[in-house]
């Protein structure tokens, strides 16, 4: 198979996540006609996803097209080239499995999130801020504090999207704060992902990958060494934001917003959900999505369990006494667990589903595994790495990240630290990056937006380039 042209390359930087195993891609598509007309249709598609802002056309409609038209096209190449139907159907369902474990995964953590913001969790978080006297400033460091620290244990698309809540319900309607402060959470979450384990799922794909190799990349207490670099990551270009940040403070009354019955519960089920996804991949190597399924259940029957049970409250605290004469529908709202499922950012996940079929139509023609041939036989581990990060700014770094365990290059502890890292923060140089970046355009719709983010991106590459070389050398004895 011919090596790739320059311009094959760079429509390869544009793949977001979601693949099918290219080490059996068909010989002879990707050298014929199917080849450039499928990285033709998803090139244009992704350029339509970036234009979101200009166009207003919603970033789902141009990739769901794409991966229908991508997918007829091979479908009409593979018959030409006598391949066996079932071949084609069997790579397309295993793309749409790996959607489904997304989307449920995605849908469990949005259900939460949206239960919190109904029982008003959030303005009460809001409400509490305000009353404390914090400025923009300092809520811009403080949500990004919360986010670069509960990202290790939660992931860091889940923490995202908690503190980008907590952003709107502070920052109101200045778009220059909840801009800022949005691409803060973004950068603070995939660096404290970076470190950990259970901070990202390309994290623990490597540190999967070391249980079932023996001896395999890097084992559990390695991740560790990636604190200080992370943090620099995410302290550099905070520091140059935080002069951009609005020298205010929010509006509001400063009067009490109380949170609704059950509030506090749910956060405590929540926690608990993210725990059994978490023991259910560790110790029983499930599928994080059954643990997160499971959780969503807990949260279902405790819906039931506060329909069944609403009733006046004689507590302190409550929304209102016994015996108020307002009616207990507006005392008590009822939850409806379904509800909060209707109220998912359904644009972002059917944007995920055109990605991951895309990508899977090009990870089946054998693309991706060229790409990685490449880099790491032609560039070397050091360059490689690095570049690997920068192609993480226009793809999702899972994709990335499985090209490289699947071709297992030899590299020291101190590389695949290394591209841990990169794979980890490059996302943060463009919105569109990483999961979290995705999920905040859609849940800050119309304030952060892929230009806005660009905008920053230099201050981000500064912050990129120092946690690489306090790497390279507070690390330097795992090069050797």
């Amino acid at each position: 198979m011919k090596r790739p042209s320059t311009l094959t390359l760079i429509l390869l930087t544009c793949l977001p996540f979601g693949l099918y195993a290219t080490e059996t891609a068909p010989s002879g598509l990707t050298g014929g006609w199917v080849g450039p007309a499928v990285l033709a249709v998803f090139g244009l598609a992704y350029l339509l996803v970036m234009l979101e802002e200009t166009t207003h056309l919603r970033k789902s409609k141009p990739v769901i097209l794409a991966a229908g038209i991508i997918w007829v096209l091979i479908a009409i190449a593979a018959g030409q080239q006598g391949l066996p139907p079932g071949q084609v159907e069997q790579a397309l369902r295993h793309n749409l499995l790996e959607y489904a474990e997304l989307m449920l995964f995605l849908l469990s953590a949005m259900a939460y999130i949206n239960a919190l913001d109904e029982r008003q969790a959030f303005e009460a978080l809001r409400s509490w801020l305000v009353r404390k006297g914090y400025g923009f400033r300092q809520l811009f460091w403080i949500t990004g504090l919360l986010a670069f620290f509960i990202s290790p244990v939660a992931d860091n698309l889940t923490t995202a999207l908690l503190m980008c809540a907590v952003v709107l319900a502070v920052g109101g309607d200045n778009r220059q704060f909840v801009l800022l402060a949005c691409i803060n959470i973004v950068v603070a979450a995939n660096a404290g992902g970076a470190f950990s384990p259970f901070g990202d799922i390309t994290t623990l794909m490597v540190w999967q990958k070391n249980i079932q190799t023996h001896p395999g990349p890097v084992d559990f207490w390695s991740f560790f060494h990636l604190f200080l670099p992370s943090v620099i990551n995410w302290l550099v270009p905070a520091a140059l934001m935080h002069w951009a940040v609005p020298k205010l403070q929010p509006q509001g009354s400063g009067e009490s917003i109380p949170m609704r019955r059950g509030a506090r519960r749910i956060m405590a089920l929540f926690l608990l959900t993210i725990a059994t996804a978490v023991s259910f991949h560790n110790f029983l190597h499930l599928p994080p999505v059954i643990g997160m399924l499971t959780g969503l259940s807990y949260l279902q029957f405790f819906g039931y369990y506060l329909k069944v049970s609403r009733r006046p409250s004689r507590k302190s605290g409550d929304e209102e006494s016994f015996g108020d004469p307002i009616p207990l529908e507006e005392r008590h709202p009822s939850f409806d667990v379904f509800h909060q499922l209707a109220r998912v950012e359904w644009d972002t996940l059917l944007f995920f589903y055109g990605v991951v079929l895309c990508v899977g139509g090009l990870g089946f023609l054998g693309y991706l595994s060229l790409l990685s041939q490449t880099l790491y036989v032609d560039w070397g581990a050091t360059q490689a790495n690095i570049a690997i990060g920068l192609i993480s700014a226009l793809v999702d770094n899972i994709p990335v990240m499985f090209a490289v365990l699947s071709m297992m290059p030899d590299m020291t502890t101190g590389q695949w630290l290394l591209v841990t890292l990169t794979a980890g923060v490059g996302g943060s140089l463009l919105s569109i990056g990483s999961a979290a970046g995705v999920a905040l355009m859609g849940q800050a719709h119309g304030r952060y937006s892929f230009l806005g983010h660009l905008k920053w991106t230099p201050a981000i590459a500064l912050g990129y380039a120092a946690s690489i070389g306090a790497h390279l050398w507070l690390n330097a004895g795992l090069f050797a």
